[in-house]
């Protein structure tokens, strides 16, 4: 008998891999604030969380400050996509999200990462001053054949560009 070979099994489908874009600064809970308004997302509510780990032992109360008169993680605050979905339990976005980490080191040189954001044609101008008011302030303004853009530093000199 001649054995037929066979189609290649088919490899599994994988789920897309869930991120976020971590974001190192000396100050998480300021650029929460600016980002969560920059991009117009909700500053995570995590105090739930937090007082669950509180009364179990597992989070020391040093570790916690009042941030908007609730309870936050002292060293980490994210920022998320208002319309996607969150974790009701613990406050943690399941969708696009910022996450600012304290670290001790300051920024020292150009960020090899940035955010782009695109505000809508015609409306770069009325963004960049939005920008400047939250505490933002322009690096240049570029001009080429390919486009123009404004790029930008964040409160604690993080470029980001608006186009």
């Amino acid at each position: 008998m001649t054995k037929t070979p066979s189609a290649p099994e088919a490899a599994p489908t994988a789920a897309p891999v869930h991120w976020k874009v971590v974001v190192d600064s000396a100050d998480p809970h300021t650029q929460a604030d600016f980002w969560g308004a920059a991009l117009h997302y909700a500053v995570e509510d995590n105090s739930a969380l937090i007082e669950r780990l509180l009364e179990l032992g597992a989070l020391p109360g040093a570790a916690t400050v009042e941030f908007h008169g609730r309870l936050a993680f002292r060293d980490m605050v994210a920022v998320r996509h208002p319309d996607d979905p969150y974790d009701p339990d613990s406050g943690t976005g399941l969708g696009r999200r910022l996450l600012f980490q304290r670290v001790t080191e300051p920024k020292t040189v150009k960020n090899r990462l940035h955010l782009d954001l695109h505000p809508g044609a015609g409306l770069r101008e009325g963004e960049v001053g939005r920008l400047t008011a939250l505490g933002a302030s322009v690096l240049r303004e570029v001009k080429e054949p390919s486009g123009a853009w404004v790029v930008m530093a964040d409160p604690e000199g993080n470029e980001f560009c608006v186009h």
